[in-house]
């Protein structure tokens, strides 16, 4: 026999359930890959990261911001050619599409990394975080290079 007090816990518990904030149903489907950065030469406050951005996921999403622990300042960049002069821009959002993979690479997009804020070592590995336009975060490491791998 079901009593009272039983159909309203079950009552309470689904409407608790129905209320709960969704969550991601796809936490780690956004990947970074390769992630590497050039060795600057020492008196430069910045340095170049590349990588590749792998969206897994079933639905596009949209990179909005960089950082690290490692350094000051960090930003999505595009260089372009404009009639033979080379032009660097901000990147505000990066929309990955479903499946896709965005290369992050030395004349095209790339990220800045400005101010370091620990020693820069070739071989060593350095913490980044994307930011994703729907409140998710996307962990990845950079390897120290001081060449073009």
């Amino acid at each position: 026999m079901i009593t009272k007090p039983f159909v309203c816990v079950l009552l309470g518990l689904c409407a608790f359930a129905a209320s709960a904030p969704t969550v991601a149903a796809e936490p780690s489907c956004v990947s970074l890959r390769d992630g590497w950065l050039r060795l600057p030469p020492a008196a430069m406050p910045m340095a170049a990261g590349y990588g590749r951005i792998r969206n897994d996921c079933r639905e596009a999403v949209v990179v909005i911001a960089a950082g690290s622990k490692a350094f000051g300042d960090v930003s999505l960049h595009e260089t372009t050619l404009v009639e033979g002069v080379s032009r660097m821009r901000a990147v505000e959002r990066l929309p990955i599409a479903a499946g896709a993979t965005v290369e992050l690479k030395p004349g095209g997009l790339h990220l800045m990394l400005m101010q370091p804020e620990v020693a820069l070592k070739e071989g060593a590995q350095l913490p980044l975080r994307l930011s994703l336009e729907d409140g998710r975060k996307v962990d990845g490491m950079m390897q120290v290079r001081s060449a073009v791998p």
